[in-house]
């Protein structure tokens, strides 16, 4: 099955993961909780590559929801070529999305999903408008 990013959407990073053994479950594919470490994975990496380093005295990015769909089985061995995208900067929150597929066949792809982020100052654990230089990313 192939998905199309829709054009609003801004590719921002990828990165190569490889599939370990310990990812798979008991029916020999890859764990659904691994979907969502290598979509943690690639939003981490990312956040990083742009100096985005978490500061629990300070303010950053946090997760507020995830979702992963699944249209074919990964299976090990291999390399999963994960794509980021980014979207719809909003007061305090942007959208990213990922798809996942393999390294060989990097039309194909295997599953995709995303997170809502919301921009937050940590100490007062509340919602805080996105920095400009983050808008500005996310922006088309």
């Amino acid at each position: 099955m192939k998905i199309e990013i829709p054009e609003k959407k801004k590719l921002v990073y990828e990165m190569l993961i490889p599939i370990r053994w310990g990812d798979m479950d008991a029916m020999g594919h890859l764990n659904n909780g691994s979907y969502f470490r290598y979509l943690e994975s690639i939003r981490v990496d990312w956040m990083y590559a742009i100096g985005c380093k978490p500061d629990p005295k300070g303010e950053g990015p946090v997760i507020v929801n995830a979702f992963c769909n699944f249209y074919k089985q990964l299976e090990y061995p291999g390399n999963v070529l994960v794509r980021m995208y980014v979207s719809d900067p909003g007061r305090t929150t942007f959208e990213t999305w990922a798809t996942m597929a393999r390294e060989e066949a990097p039309e194909v792809i295997f599953a995709a999903g995303g997170a809502t982020t919301i921009w937050v100052d940590f100490p007062a654990q509340k919602a805080k408008t996105l920095p400009d230089w983050m808008r500005q990313l996310v922006e088309d």
